[in-house]
C-alpha cells in the first residue's frame, strides 16, 4: 500500500504498474491521480479507443473481462477505468461479492497491454484501507493507493496547479490564505477557484476577496463544540473537534475561532447586564439578528467568570500550539477536558 504523493513520484518517474486501486474520500484528488497515468500511457487522440470507463455500481465482471482482454488500438497500452467500484468495500452484496472474487482471480493473469485501475470512495473518515481485507488480498497483484489528506507543502503546490490549470495566477500569500480558509477537499476547492476566477475577472486576487467570496466553513461547528462544552459532552465535543481538524487541519485557525467565540459570549454576556438589546449586538457585530439570538441564548449557559477562565484557557492552548515541542491534536484535546475543571 502506497500514500499519493509516493505514487505520484513513481508515476513522474514512468515506474507505471498493470493496476491500481484508489481509495478515499476525495473523489476530485483520485481523479487527478488517475489522470496522472492516462496522461503518461494513452495518446489524446486515441483517448476514445485506448480509454475505457465503466460505472463499478452498474456492470458486471464479463463487462470487466471484455474491456481489459481488447487489444490497443494504435497503442501498447490501453487504460480501464472502474469507478465508485462499491464491490470493494469490505461489505458488498452478493452480486458485489461475485464480482469481486472474480476480479481477483482473473488480475492474477492480467493481460500485459492493460492497466486497469479501480477506485471506490470511503464512506466516512474512519474507514482505513488497512482494514479492508479485499484490498489486501488485492494489493498482492495491484498497488492500493490510500489518497489520504495531502502533507501541508504538497497540498499548497496541489492548489496552485489548479489555478495554473486554469491560467489564473495567485500571489504566494493569498495561495497559503486561500488554502486555510477553503476545505481540504478538492471537490469543494476546484469550485472555490473557479468562483474566485469568476468574481476576479481579469484582475489579481486579493485577500479580501477571498474573505467575501469563501465563507468560514467551521463557524458552526464552532458553536456546536461550545453547546457541548456548556453542557459538559466533552467526549462528543473531542469527536467535533476532530472532525473539524479532518476538514481543515488548521490547528491555529481552530483554536484562534473557539477564542473568539467565547470573547463573543462574554461581551454579550457584559452587554446584556448593561442592558444591551439584540439590536445592539447585530450592529456591534455586523451578523444577522438569529445569529445574534442564538449567541445571546449560548451565553446564558455560561457565567461571566467562567468565560473569563475559558478565554484563558484558549490563550494557553494557543500559545502551546506556536511551540514546536507540543502535540498539536493533543493539546486541542487537553483544552477541552480542561473546560471542565472551569467552575460556573
Amino acid at each position: 500500500m502506497i500514500n499519493y504523493e509516493f505514487y505520484e513520484q513513481e508515476i513522474e518517474k514512468g515506474n507505471i504498474k498493470n493496476g491500481y486501486v484508489f481509495c478515499g474520500l476525495d473523489e476530485e484528488l483520485i481523479k487527478d491521480g488517475v489522470n496522472l497515468v492516462v496522461k503518461k500511457t494513452v495518446e489524446k487522440e486515441l483517448e476514445e479507443l485506448n480509454l475505457i470507463k465503466i460505472d463499478g455500481m452498474n456492470t458486471t465482471f464479463d463487462d470487466i473481462f471484455n474491456a481489459c482482454e481488447t487489444m490497443p488500438f494504435m497503442s501498447e497500452k490501453k487504460v480501464v477505468i472502474i469507478y465508485r467500484a462499491n464491490f470493494l468495500q469490505e461489505k458488498s452484496d452478493s452480486s458485489g461479492t461475485k464480482i469481486y472474487n472474480e476480479i481477483k482471480k482473473y488480475i492474477e493473469d492480467l493481460p500485459p497491454y492493460t492497466i486497469l485501475i479501480m477506485y471506490y470512495l470511503f464512506k466516512d473518515k474512519r474507514d482505513k484501507p488497512n482494514k479492508n481485507k479485499k484490498l489486501t488480498q488485492l494489493g498482492k497483484n495491484l498497488s492500493v493507493v490510500f489518497c489520504d489528506k495531502l502533507k501541508r507543502d504538497r497540498y499548497i503546490k496541489k492548489v496552485n496547479e489548479v489555478f495554473k490549470e486554469r491560467d489564473k495566477g495567485i500571489g504566494r500569500t493569498e495561495l497559503s490564505y486561500f488554502c486555510e480558509k477553503v476545505q481540504n477537499n478538492f471537490d469543494i476547492i476546484k469550485r472555490e477557484v473557479d468562483k474566485l476566477i469568476s468574481y476576479t475577472d481579469g484582475r489579481e486576487i486579493k485577500k479580501n476577496d477571498i474573505d467575501l467570496l469563501i465563507t468560514n466553513s467551521n463557524e458552526d461547528d464552532v458553536f456546536d463544540l461550545v453547546e457541548l462544552i456548556a453542557q459538559r459532552k466533552i467526549d462528543r465535543a473531542i469527536d467535533i473537534m476532530k472532525d473539524i481538524l479532518y476538514k481543515s487541519d488548521q490547528h491555529m485557525l481552530m483554536i484562534t475561532a473557539i477564542e473568539r467565540h467565547f470573547y463573543r459570549l462574554y461581551e454579550i454576556k457584559i452587554g446584556l447586564i448593561s442592558g444591551k438589546k439584540v439590536d445592539d449586538f447585530v450592529s456591534k457585530f455586523r451578523i444577522p439578528q438569529f445569529v445574534c439570538e442564538k449567541l445571546i441564548i449560548q451565553s446564558k449557559s455560561f457565567s461571566e467568570k467562567q468565560l473569563m477562565e475559558l478565554i484563558k484557557l484558549c490563550v494557553r492552548t494557543e500559545k502551546n500550539l506556536k511551540s514546536t515541542g507540543f502535540d498539536k491534536d493533543m493539546e486541542m484535546e487537553f483544552l477541552l477536558i480542561n473546560t471542565l475543571t472551569v467552575p460556573k
